[in-house]
């Protein structure tokens, strides 16, 4: 059940933006940037707008990927005051290591860490909780009950088929590899690790605009006590709004909302002041 969200903390308006070969990898259709696709300008455009983090993925197929999204880790840090949060494809803690070093606020650690949970752990004893995110990637499946004994029924009726419940599965590599994982149980686990975050990915809705997946945001709500950023499914204002009013995020990740310059982060957090949501309206100062 979906639960009003009465919390005090301010929540955040976090974008997110997948760096391929150096480049930003979305069209963007912003005015005013001298080249779109430069991941530090676009960077610097969204912290002048009120971003209140940027995420910055890797989602590059070359193996020069990782240090490529460190370049562009430093070179974002140096020209514009936004806590960044980098990850994708980090496999070893010097990968950890070498991204905090370069001005990430924040690692966001996936497939390695469902590969081995310990590299999660030692991840947080190498930088702490609050430096440590649990980033998660989900698609909602149906999972047939299986029942070993079922009661016997008259011949003449029809035991019907096994029920099913809907589930919410771990995928990894991008979403196109499924895993035995189910995403509420991982996240606690990850919690227990030493997780300070968990950021959760509708696979499913990513890149749709049908909005957030708001049952997964709001269980997963429900079942762990850090901050959870949630992804995947932005079209509008509205479903920025209903993330947080009905699901009880801490933060609203997107990406192709603002890339297409559908609306801006500050009329979101506009609408947002509007319905109680205790958002930050004032964006910090420029730094060049």
């Amino acid at each position: 059940m979906l639960v009003s969200d009465t919390a005090t903390t301010m929540k955040r308006v976090i974008v997110r933006i997948e760096v391929r070969d150096g480049r930003v990898a979305h069209d963007v259709k912003l005015m005013g940037l001298h080249d779109a696709r430069d991941p530090v300008e676009l960077a610097a455009r969204y912290q002048a707008e009120g971003a209140d983090a940027i995420l910055l993925l890797d989602g590059s197929e070359s193996p020069e990927g990782q240090r490529q999204l460190r370049d562009v880790v430093r070179r974002t840090a140096a020209h514009a005051f936004v806590p960044l949060i980098a990850g994708g494809r980090l496999t070893t803690l010097e990968d950890v290591d070498e991204l905090l070093r370069a001005g990430a606020m924040k690692a966001s650690l996936n497939d390695a860490a469902v590969a081995d949970p310990e590299f999660l752990r030692h991840a947080v004893e190498r930088h702490g909780s609050e430096r440590v995110v649990l980033a998660i990637d989900v698609r909602e499946e149906r999972r047939q009950i299986e029942i070993e004994a079922r009661p016997e029924v008259d011949s003449t009726h029809a035991a019907g088929p096994p029920p099913v419940y809907n589930w919410f599965r771990v995928f990894t590599h991008g979403g196109t590899t499924p895993t035995p994982l189910d995403a509420i149980t991982w996240a606690r686990r990850g919690v227990e690790l030493g997780a300070g975050e968990v950021l959760i990915t509708s696979i499913d809705r990513q890149g749709s605009g049908a909005g957030y997946d708001l049952e997964l945001t709001a269980r997963l709500n429900e079942a762990i006590d850090v901050a959870i950023i949630a992804g995947g499914g932005a079209g509008s204002l509205e479903h920025i709004r209903e993330l947080f009013l009905l699901a009880g995020a801490d933060g609203a990740l997107a990406g192709g909302l603002f890339h297409d310059a559908t609306v801006t982060i500050q009329a979101v957090k506009r609408v947002l002041a509007d319905a109680g949501v205790p958002v930050r309206l004032d964006p910090p100062p420029l730094l060049t």
